[in-house]
């Protein structure tokens, strides 16, 4: 969870190599803020299930593999392992991440001037995972290699205001006081990972407000910044973080992200879906584009349009300290632009490299990376489901919008580990 540009720098001055393995297992390796603690402090816990089936191949079976250029890689690889080398926490209702212990020895490398490549030297790079991890294959239960659908998502970049007013008439929330997390695991253990989202109502639970209900409520959750456009405030909601450029008001001039804190717990529901069904724009035409058009004409039905989904994200402010680096996932790890992907973790525990093959955004141009599982997402579901991150600002979000390949996709993971597993 550090600076790109800080882990850039301090990966250049690695060089060198040696047998993998040859470490003692309790020696701390360190590299300024990011120590790599010993295997003895990280505790063997229960493995989890994962859903898919895993076969070993040789790296020269991965289609396209040598022609990824890894001189951006270094950094997200070393940023990955901080997460890699945190300790499981056991709990269920958090999505399954990969085992710790089977990645002490290869994280140990590569923060080790003996071992680790040059950062922009892809040949190094490339060299040092053939070295220290094998693929696997994803495949489904009936031995077929799995192929799913690779959507796009991206980090938006809107104008707002810390004060309402003018244009900026549309909220982006903080968590209301009164919103209730409820985890169902931890009183029936078939539903471990469950959750509901709600609040009290006297002595009663009941669910959590609708976007209308919060909409027409005197009680709002308090607003860390009014947007000036309900299209770009609905589509930094979907997306789930964003930047926003503080135009007017306090901090004019500042940009600040916004991150995902939590939601209402009510389903998404497509706005382009309704304005379909209302008659107002075909399903096949409606772009984020057509929608702020159809906004524009219509700003007496904004809210109406707005409604029909009833989820509501909510945020936290965060400061940018690296123009470089993306939001945190879920694996809490900053994403890396076109090096970062959501998984179902049920098929590909977070913080395992991944070698995604697929094509570029309406093309049949191959798209083939080395990526790392940092992120889910409620439709992310089944084996090589991905959602690829384009990066930050409109143009991510052009290739993001345009996103619907399908793609297949191998868990890179260590050689003496075994077959990939999860905590």
């Amino acid at each position: 969870m550090r600076s790109v540009l800080v882990l850039s720098a301090l990966a250049a001055v690695m060089a060198g190599c040696s047998a993998p393995g040859d470490r003692p297992v309790d020696e701390v390796v360190s590299v300024d803020a990011f120590t790599v603690p010993p295997l003895s402090s990280l505790p063997e816990t229960r493995p989890r299930p994962l859903a898919g089936r895993y076969v070993e191949v040789a790296w020269g079976s991965l289609p396209g593999w040598q022609s990824d250029d890894l001189t951006d890689y270094w950094a997200n690889f070393v940023r990955n392992c901080t997460g890699l080398m945190r300790p499981v926490s056991g709990n269920l209702s958090t999505p399954a991440r990969a085992a710790p212990r089977a990645w002490h020895g290869v994280c140990s490398a590569a923060l080790d001037p003996a071992t680790a490549p040059d950062s922009d030297d892809s040949a190094a790079i490339r060299k040092f995972l053939q070295s220290y991890l094998n693929p696997w294959q994803l495949e489904t239960t009936d031995r077929k290699l799995a192929d799913g659908m690779v959507t796009g998502y991206y980090e938006p970049v809107v104008q707002g205001s810390r004060r309402r007013g003018g244009a900026y008439q549309w909220p982006l929330y903080a968590v209301p006081d009164d919103l209730l997390n409820v985890e169902l695991g931890d009183l029936y253990p078939d539903l471990a990972g469950k959750r509901v989202r709600a609040k009290l109502d006297g002595n009663r639970v009941v669910p959590y407000d609708s976007r209308a209900e919060i909409a027409r409520s005197d009680k709002q959750p308090p607003a860390i910044v009014w947007i000036d456009d309900p299209v770009d405030n609905f589509f930094l909601q979907v997306q789930g973080s964003g930047r926003v450029y503080l135009a007017d008001g306090p901090d004019a001039g500042k940009t600040i992200r916004l991150a995902y804190a939590n939601h209402n717990g009510h389903p998404y529901v497509s706005i382009g879906r309704w304005l379909a069904n209302q008659g107002e724009i075909p399903l096949s035409q409606a772009s984020m584009q057509n929608i702020r058009a159809w906004a524009k004409k219509n700003p007496d039905r904004v809210q109406e349009m707005l409604n029909a989904n009833p989820a509501v994200v909510f945020f936290r402010e965060e400061p940018i300290n690296d123009e470089l680096q993306g939001p945190k996932g879920a694996y809490s790890i900053h994403l890396g632009a076109r090096r970062s992907i959501a998984v179902d973790p049920t098929f590909v525990p977070l913080g395992t490299p991944v070698y995604l093959t697929t094509t570029m955004p309406a093309s049949s141009q191959p798209l083939n990376r080395m990526v790392f599982a940092q992120d889910t997402g409620a439709a992310i579901k089944g084996a090589a489901r991905a959602d690829f991150y384009w990066g930050s600002g409109k143009d991510a979000g052009a290739l993001a919008g345009r996103m619907k390949q399908r793609g297949q996709m191998w868990l890179l993971w260590p050689k003496s580990a075994g077959v990939p597993s999860a905590r």
